[in-house]
């Protein structure tokens, strides 16, 4: 009887444990857009292995006044990055030209820019550490 109890307790502490966890809210401002045309979307990023291919969560807003902004909210603390693309012709993709670079304006954490192709995640992560605000350069 009392292995069981000690399980349930362990058991207990280590659920209380995550989910006392600080959940923080992130919020991405955008700005350099030409236009309000369109939409933006934009893909949060956890893991380095998964930059520009799965994100972590994602959104899509509107653009007013030529500026955006993304909230993701309960966000563990740790590592981020993030990429926006404005579809400005709002066809829900990115278009790119015969040889993969992009033909509508980008925008990656820390203004982050490829050389030969595309940002690279050590580049553009950032930490979460609390709540946060960061500012993307999208052109």
């Amino acid at each position: 009887m009392q292995k069981i109890i000690v399980i349930a307790i362990v058991f207990l502490l280590g659920h209380i444990n995550f989910y006392a966890q600080d959940k923080n809210t992130l919020i991405v401002e955008f700005s350099g857009m030409k236009s309000d045309k369109g939409k933006l979307f934009v893909a949060l990023y956890n893991k380095e292995s998964e930059f520009l291919k799965k994100p972590f969560k994602g959104v899509v807003i509107e653009i007013k006044n030529k500026k955006a902004k993304a909230i993701f909210k309960e966000i563990l603390a740790g590592e981020y990055a993030v990429s926006s693309f404005h579809d400005e012709n709002d066809n829900k993709k990115m278009d790119t030209n015969f040889l993969g670079i992009p033909k509508e304006p980008i925008g990656v954490s820390n203004d982050a820019k490829g050389f030969m192709g595309p940002p690279k995640y050590k580049d553009a992560k950032f930490e979460v550490k609390q709540n946060e605000v960061i500012k993307i350069q999208v052109n």
